[in-house]
């Protein structure tokens, strides 16, 4: 290349120094540093997540001051992959409220980038109705929007950096709530309406979020609530741009008019445009959206004032952590600030050893500190001379770690092969256990046959996890397109979780009761009820359980109390249930006394094989369509006749310990020894029941008398209906109940019931 080629921005390449070029690559790669906002804790020393942020801008740990800041982050360029992420999960057997999720998330939405002149230079504005925008009266930045500073004069810069102020310490999903009064702040410039020529006022407001679109946004009151609401709120033009039907008036209760001071609220439909021509742009009397959108489209882009764009609620993927604990990052940085890869002999990268792990913290208020993590601190790790092209010099490690998703992105491929010190995964290895399955459907993406996980993961893990498996399958490393392919979403384990003043959760193991309420440390607060686990610091520590119960326990009660995709409340003292369940099993096998197998090579009844096979049947059904509470139930019932029987036949213990095994893994290899086995169960074939055990010889019908049960009659299975019916009038509740009448008709639903009508 002779470098005469131009870069974005009209340089030529050869012009370009070192560390401008290596900014021309970055715009490129999947990973990246970049400029990010973050919730700096000075007084923690470290970046906190959203969730860690209380409703007055405060840690929820330690209760310091939080700022929003632009820091230097390692980034993942997810949003190359956006389009990909949204169709490809039609090819998923997920839950349609997980892909909702995900498409919600990604929000692609198709627009038009429009173009507006500022004394600062244009500003790009995205929106999905350009159509409606000769009835723009003003343009809306985010109070994070980078033009924000050189739009703002001097009369107005007081009340714009006390109100960026005020807007850097609320949650996104306090200042998009639809129930907040909108609120903003005039910046004292104008943009030119390219539309209409006209001037329109510059505002900032919370209520545009720099993270969708471009953060800038046109008002458009007229068509659009949030923006009526906030030109009523500051005095600002409601100009009409579409006629709104007689109907739409009728039903707020007012006249049809173009007075927009008479309309209660905004009008958003299709309806004919008025007041919509100009600048060679002729809307006026067309009647849908559809068509007014695709003749603006078309007029922005030979006018060169826009163009039609598709844009995404989805972010670049922040990939920094500044803590001791994650895998460090296999990048060094020059004398110049260029990231360069390490050499392929240096990898894996390992954490040096230290005996210091937190950050270094700062004054609680020193929102303009920089974070130093633990390895910062390692001045030896840190530097290091390397020669990765141009001769050995000195370089800096990078010091922020990645955070957890980068081992849980992929960790189920490392389990098929875990022991490869060549590959992550061997090719053939992986398109043995996770391949496509093109033989069962022709689009099957691969993935692993069954994820079970909470709905908490639907917009996190398990959309990182996609990505990250995309990447990999693009780099030619998979066969498979998808991680995952079938998803099933397991319920909660609810418990009792307390709120502090703050609005901030506390640990539910040291809340005391004070009379009708609950006071932690001396101060009240309040009860709710939600998951189990961290978020809410009210989980139950499995530890004690497994030291009071044993880990089979546990698992068997949590899957025994209802179905799996079911949330229901935690108790302590229900899980005595099912340890009195495995004490019995166990007796059932084992001789108390010296601890060998007590079974006998006696042949079982009839009637206990029956109830053998009848439960190998329902316990096969139960755990292959996860409906495991209803197979643990049969199991339960299979134990108490084996109870009465005084002696465990063979041919019923050993079927019985392999249908447990799923549920209670320890203690059935336990009894699998016993009864002398030297070979772990693991690999043995799952029981089949013997279909002659799983007809009935007779079956229990109801019978109804003019629509209400009256009686239960027992016939043969194979009854006729002649038979049936000669059995339900001889029964005496039926008899009475008739009391000598002559049925006009007796209807008999094989199988089902018997119906007489009198």
């Amino acid at each position: 290349e002779s470098g005469e080629r131009a870069v974005p921005g009209g340089r030529k390449w050869k012009k370009l120094d070192a560390v401008e070029r290596a900014e021309v690559i970055d715009g490129h790669r999947l990973a990246y540093v970049a400029e990010a906002p973050v919730n700096w804790c000075p007084g923690l020393g470290t970046v906190v997540a959203n969730e860690e942020v209380t409703t007055d801008g405060r840690s929820d740990r330690g209760n310091f001051p939080v700022f929003q800041r632009d820091m230097r982050q390692w980034m993942m360029r997810i949003t190359a992959y956006a389009d990909r992420l949204i169709d490809d999960l039609d090819l998923l057997e997920w839950p349609e409220s997980i892909k909702t999720m995900q498409r919600n998330w990604i929000g692609r939405s198709v627009g038009s980038r429009v173009f507006f002149e500022t004394p600062a230079g244009e500003i790009e504005v995205f929106t999905t109705r350009a159509d409606t925008f000769f009835g723009a009266t003003f343009v809306v930045l985010a109070p994070e929007h980078p033009m924000v500073a050189a739009l703002t004069t001097g009369p107005q810069a007081p009340g714009v950096v006390e109100y960026k102020r005020e807007a850097a310490s609320r949650k996104d999903t306090e200042r998009t709530d639809e129930t907040q009064a909108k609120s903003g702040v005039f910046t004292g410039s104008y943009a030119l309406n390219p539309f209409t020529g006209k001037e329109i006022p510059i505002w900032v407001a919370d209520y545009v979020l720099m993270g969708y679109g471009t953060g800038a946004i046109t008002g458009v009151p007229c068509g659009d609530q949030r923006d009526f609401e906030f030109a009523r709120n500051y005095g600002l033009d409601i100009v009409p741009i579409q006629q709104p039907p007689d109907e739409w008036f009728g039903a707020r209760r007012t006249r049809p008019t173009l007075d927009t001071e008479r309309w209660p609220e905004a009008f958003v439909g299709d309806a004919p445009y008025v007041n919509s021509n100009g600048r060679s742009l002729q809307l006026d009397g067309i009647a849908t959206v559809a068509e007014g959108i695709a003749a603006t489209n078309e007029w922005l882009e030979a006018s060169g004032r826009g163009e039609a764009t598709v844009t995404y609620r989805l972010r670049d993927w922040l990939f920094s952590r500044q803590r001791y604990w994650g895998e460090p990052f296999p990048i060094v940085f020059d004398a110049d600030g260029v990231a360069h890869a390490v050499p392929d002999d240096m990898l894996p990268i390992e954490l040096p050893e230290t005996d210091q792990f937190s950050p270094r913290t700062f004054d609680p208020d020193d929102a303009d500190s920089d974070p130093e993590s633990p390895l910062d601190r390692l001045t030896d790790w840190v530097t290091v001379r390397l020669d990765i092209g141009d001769g050995k010099q000195e370089y800096r490690r990078e010091t922020n770690v990645m955070p957890q998703w980068a081992g849980s992105c992929w960790y189920q491929l490392r389990y098929c092969d875990p022991d490869n010190d060549e590959a992550f995964i061997d090719p053939e290895v992986e398109r043995f256990w996770v391949g496509p399955q093109i033989t069962a459907h022709p689009d099957h993406p691969g993935g692993v046959d069954l994820y079970v996980g909470g709905v908490e993961h639907g917009v996190l893990h398990l959309l990182y996890a996609r990505f990250w498996h995309k990447v990999l399958y693009d780099l030619g490393y998979l066969s498979s397109k998808e991680p995952y392919y079938r998803l099933y979403n397991q319920g909660y384990i609810l418990a009792a979780a307390y709120m502090d003043a703050r609005g901030m959760y506390v640990d539910a193991a040291s809340v005391q009761r004070d009379g009708d309420g609950f006071t932690y440390d001396g101060s009240p607060v309040e009860r709710e009820f939600g998951k189990m686990g961290k978020s809410l610091k009210n989980a139950v520590s499995p530890e004690e359980m497994y030291e009071r119960y044993g880990a089979d326990t546990l698992r068997l009660h949590l899957m025994a109390t209802g179905p799996l995709d079911a949330s229901r409340p935690w108790e302590t003292r229900d899980v005595i249930g099912m340890y009195r369940f495995l004490q019995r099993l166990w007796r059932n096998v084992v001789d108390e006394d010296t601890g060998t197998s007590s079974v006998t090579d006696d042949p079982a009844t009839e009637a206990t094989r029956t109830q053998l096979h009848r439960t190998i049947a329902a316990v096969r059904d139960g755990y292959e369509h996860l409906r495991v509470n209803v197979a643990i139930a049969k199991l339960v019932e299979l134990n108490n006749h084996l109870t009465k029987l005084g002696a465990t036949p063979r041919e019923v213990a050993e079927p019985f310990v392999l249908m447990v095994a799923p549920v209670v893994p320890h203690i059935a290899e336990e009894l699998w020894r016993i009864l002398g086995h030297d070979d772990t169960l693991t690999h043995e074939p799952f029981p089949v029941a013997d279909a002659d055990f799983l007809v009935d010889d007779v079956i229990e019908l109801p019978v109804q008398v003019n629509g209400k049960v009256r009686a239960r009659i027992t016939v043969a299975a194979d009854a006729d209906d002649e038979t049936v019916t000669s059995a339900a009038l001889a029964d005496e509740k039926v008899m009475a109940t008739i009391d000598g009448a002559t049925p006009r008709k007796v209807i008999v639903v094989p199988g089902r019931m018997v119906n007489v009508v009198v």
